[in-house]
């Protein structure tokens, strides 16, 4: 089958989506797929990202304007057209070839309808989810990351279900367990105080991610005796100042360790040495890190809650992250009742292969074909 694969305009600076874009392109390949990849050039935004201000418009018109005749012309070529990210669904409107959608979370969706209290929308934001919304509608199949985001999907936007199926994220780098020594050399490098005990998480800064609500749940977990000596390790994107005053409001100012830019030989290391991964998100449309670290053997504490449990299994200690200091007790219970959870965590995370998630997306394009009434030999 021939596919294009529409990845993120690359100013936009969503590392994980142009990571998703390119474990499509090898997994299709590796299937015998004939596959090739586009997305919007740089052509009138000329900073280093369209996030704000000027280059923000430039970057919408680069987008979704300019793209339109470099996705019209690469879209002759193709039996199926897959846009590797629902946030620029509205592509589906411009080809006269079946489209996929991958849809990976509905959170933005929801919160321009204002279904989202916590999370409010602004006019343009409004106005372009609406737009992702119709080209949802009019795509001709929708696969999505995890059945809560399929259910929250077809519930939020009235979809019929037939339109949707599902498509769980393979691991997109191979983690996978690392020697003692190995890792602690690694993280030295970076952390040379650190020491064995510490709990450990990895997120971006959206509310949903609840970074405070880790930092508050670890300042009751290191009441317990066991554990007043751990340190907490918040990896992933810079602190934001409300962070940063609740880390000193809660007095863990010199508990606390922030790291930013980690590879992923070093994430892979903090994996197979903390003593657990804590991972309280209040939403997420899959959970990748979930699945990284138990790929690792490292025990998941997260959220009671699909897609949470949907992700971790059975290889996972479940918590209820409003309430910071129920979290810490159960915690504490399961950390020091729990069988080890090494073995279990590793064959849960097989489940997240690329084979599986290519057969997934093959049956996805060939549903989208027979909507639209295309045969594909």
């Amino acid at each position: 089958m021939k596919v294009l694969i529409i990845a993120n305009y690359i100013l936009s600076h969503q590392q994980s989506m142009l990571r998703f874009a390119a474990m499509l392109e090898e997994g299709l390949i590796e299937e015998g797929h004939d596959v090739k990849v586009i997305s919007p050039k740089a052509i009138l935004c000329k900073g280093e990202q369209a996030v704000y201000g000027l280059n923000k418009l430039l970057g919408y018109i680069d987008r979704f304007l300019l793209f339109r005749w470099q996705l019209l012309r690469a879209a002759k070529w193709a039996e199926v057209v897959h846009i590797c990210d629902h946030s620029n669904a509205m592509y589906s409107a411009w080809v006269d070839k079946p489209t996929l959608v991958t849809c990976h979370d509905v959170m933005a969706i929801q919160s321009g309808l204002g279904l989202i209290e916590k999370n409010k929308t602004g006019f343009t934001g409004t106005i372009l989810q609406k737009w992702i919304i119709s080209g949802l509608k009019v795509s001709s199949h929708i696969s999505c990351v995890s059945g809560n985001t399929q259910d929250e999907l077809t519930k939020t936007l009235d979809i019929e279900p037939e339109k949707t199926s599902i498509a769980y994220n393979a691991l997109n780098y191979p983690y996978k367990p690392m020697l003692p020594d190995e890792s602690w050399a690694l993280l030295h490098k970076r952390l040379p105080e650190l020491k064995k005990n510490y709990f450990f998480h990895l997120g971006g800064n959206q509310w949903y991610k609840n970074r405070k609500g880790v930092v508050e749940i670890y300042s009751q977990l290191i009441k317990y005796p066991e554990y007043k000596h751990h340190k907490l390790v918040l990896a992933g994107k810079s602190w934001p100042n409300d962070l940063r005053v609740k880390v000193n409001v809660l007095g863990i100012k010199d508990k606390v360790i922030e790291i930013t830019d980690l590879t992923n030989e070093e994430i892979r290391a903090f994996y197979s040495t903390t003593e657990a991964l804590i991972f309280p998100s209040i939403q997420e449309g899959f959970g990748w890190p979930i699945a990284e670290a138990q790929a690792c053997g490292c025990k998941v504490i997260t959220t009671g809650r699909a897609p949470m449990t949907e992700v971790g299994g059975d290889a996972a200690i479940y918590i209820e992250p409003e309430n910071s200091q129920l979290a810490a007790e159960i915690i504490y219970k399961k950390l020091l009742n729990t069988k080890d959870l090494t073995t279990q965590s590793i064959d849960n995370a097989k489940r997240f292969s690329m084979k599986a998630m290519m057969k997934s997306y093959t049956s996805g394009y060939n549903k989208a074909c027979l909507k639209e009434g295309v045969n594909i030999k």
